[in-house]
C-alpha cells in the first residue's frame, strides 16, 4: 500500500479528528520548549557551577527550533494564524534561516520529495564519504548557507524557482528585517558591554548544530528516490524525550503522507500507519551506525 491508498483507507471522521489543530496543544508544547531555553540560559548567566556544560543542552533546543519552524510552515502547531505565523518567525530568527522563504522551500520538498532536480532539499547532496560525513555533522556548512540566503535575499539575488516572482520582494524585505534584528543586538550588546547573547545563543547554537544535522539525516537519508511517501521518508522509532524536543517530527513517513496532520496527533497517525511504512529505524544511534560505516563500504547502506 502506498500513502495516496493509505489515506483513501481513512474515513472522513478519522481524517476530521487527525488534522484538527489546537491551541492549548501547542501552547502547552511551546511554553516546556521555550521554559526549558530560558530555564538553561538563566543557569548560564547565573554562572552555576559547570554552567559552561549546560550550553550544550542549551544549543540542543534552541537548534530543535527548526522543528517547530518546520512545523509552523504548515500551519499546524495552533488553530489561531497569528500564532503559526508568529511561531515561525520566533524560532526562524533564532536559528538564522528565513521563515517565509523556508515555508516555500519546505513546500516544494513535499511537493517533489525525493524527486532529483525538483526536491530543493536534494541540491545538498547527502554524505558518501567519511570526509563529507564530518563536515555535515559540524554545521559548518549550514550556517554559511543561512548567512548566506540571508545576504543573497537581502541583495535581491533570489532566484530560487520555488520562491513565486511576484513574492520575491517579500523574500527581500524578510531578510533585511532580520538584518535589522540582528543588528539591534548586536549594538545593544556593546552598548551594555554583554556578552550573554554569546553565552546563551551563539556558542550554544554553534554547539546544538551537530544533533540537529544527525538528526535530519534520518528523515530522508538513503531512502528511495520513488513517489511513496512511506517509501521515500523514513520514521525513526525514537524515545518520548527525543519525539517531545523535535515536534513529534520522528515520525516523518506519517508527516509526509499527511502533512495537515498537527504534531500532537502524529502519534494517533502512527499508529494507523505502523504496518504500512517501507523505512523505518529503532533510534537514531541505530541509524548513524548503519549510516556511517556505509560510507566507507563497511556494511550495507541504511534502508
Amino acid at each position: 500500500m502506498d500513502h495516496k491508498s493509505f489515506l483513501a483507507s481513512l474515513t472522513p471522521a478519522q481524517c476530521r479528528e487527525l488534522t484538527e489543530t489546537s491551541d492549548r496543544a501547542g501552547l502547552l508544547h511551546l511554553v516546556l520548549h521555550l521554559g526549558a531555553i530560558a530555564l538553561l540560559a538563566a543557569f548560564v548567566l547565573a554562572r552555576v557551577p559547570f554552567w559552561p556544560v549546560l550550553m550544550l543542552p542549551q544549543g540542543i533546543l534552541l537548534v530543535f527550533l527548526f522543528t517547530l519552524l518546520h512545523e509552523a510552515s504548515h500551519s499546524t502547531p495552533f488553530r489561531t494564524r497569528w500564532l503559526n505565523v508568529a511561531a515561525a518567525h520566533l524560532s526562524g530568527y533564532v536559528i538564522l534561516l528565513p521563515p517565509r522563504w523556508f515555508r516555500y522551500f519546505h513546500f516544494a520538498h513535499h511537493r517533489f520529495t525525493q524527486v532529483p532536480g525538483k526536491d530543493p532539499e536534494l541540491a545538498s547532496p547527502k554524505p558518501d564519504t567519511w570526509a563529507q560525513y564530518l563536515l555535515y555533522v559540524s554545521g559548518l556548512p549550514v550556517w554559511i548557507d543561512h548567512l548566506g540566503t540571508i545576504l543573497r535575499h537581502a541583495a535581491g539575488r533570489c532566484g530560487d524557482e520555488f520562491v513565486p516572482e511576484a513574492k520575491r520582494s517579500m523574500v527581500r524585505n524578510e531578510a533585511w528585517a532580520m538584518i535589522g534584528v540582528y543588528l539591534v543586538l548586536l549594538t545593544g550588546s556593546i552598548a551594555l558591554g554583554s556578552t550573554a547573547l554569546v553565552f546563551i545563543w551563539l556558542i550554544p547554537m554553534a554547539l546544538g548544530q551537530p544533533f540537529l544535522r544527525l538528526y535530519l539525516l534520518a528523515e530522508h537519508g538513503r531512502c528511495a528516490h520513488v513517489a511513496n511517501m512511506l517509501e521515500n521518508s523514513r520514521t525513526t522509532l525514537t524515545n518520548a524525550a527525543v519525539r517531545q524536543l523535535a515536534w513529534n517530527m520522528p515520525y516523518h513517513a506519517e508527516h509526509h503522507s499527511y502533512p495537515s496532520v498537527p504534531f500532537h496527533k502524529l502519534p494517533v497517525l502512527h499508529r494507523l500507519a505502523a504496518e504500512h511504512l517501507k523505512v523505518t529505524e529503532k533510534g537514531y544511534s541505530s541509524f548513524h551506525a548503519r549510516y556511517a560505516p556505509a560510507i566507507n563500504g563497511g556494511v550495507a547502506a541504511a534502508k
